[in-house]
């Protein structure tokens, strides 16, 4: 773990570096608060990093939901997942399923895909295989407006809980 002062510290390469997995792929996101240093607190730190998202503009935003990787899909299948992504995966028993259940949600990561045209995003963490498969079935019945703003609540909160195990404050 690495303490908010010694981020605020950091050169900006090493802050980039540092904070680059907390938003899957998109070191953008810790590029752009390199300026609002020293941050007070984590609480703070993860203000900053959620309000570039937010400000971001429709394109960035699906870039960013873009960079997700499918639910127990190929890459994961393959270990081509980052450090991140593998850990929760794998704490929700996504890297054991059996070959129906790995079936089951290739057809929903399929499913899901051709309907919005990106990755189904759920916190892994806050949820259970039963959960994920519900939510799966419950949002391919949403506009894709509405999928866009779920993924992003759902990013924030990994990206929430990715950023507690890195920074102390």
């Amino acid at each position: 773990m690495i303490t908010v002062a010694e981020l605020n510290d950091a050169s900006d390469a090493d802050f980039v570096t540092l904070l680059g997995g907390v938003y899957e792929h998109s070191d953008w996101v810790p590029r752009r608060i390199l300026q609002q240093r020293p941050f007070p607190n984590r609480r703070e730190l993860q203000s900053a990093l959620k309000a570039v998202v937010e400000t971001s503009g429709g394109d960035a935003q699906l870039t960013l939901i873009r960079a997700h990787p499918d639910l127990a899909g190929k890459l994961a299948r393959a270990g081509a997942l980052t450090a991140e992504s593998t850990r929760e995966q794998a704490g929700l028993g996504l890297d054991r399923l059996s070959e129906d259940a790995y079936k089951s949600f290739s057809r929903f990561n399929d499913a899901y895909q051709q309907r919005f045209g990106f990755p189904f995003i759920i916190c892994a963490r806050l949820t259970t295989q039963e959960g994920v498969l519900q939510a799966f079935a419950e949002r391919l019945t949403h506009s894709k407006e509405t999928e866009i703003l779920t993924a992003l609540i759902q990013i924030h909160e990994i990206a929430r809980l990715r950023l507690e195990d890195l920074v102390v404050d």
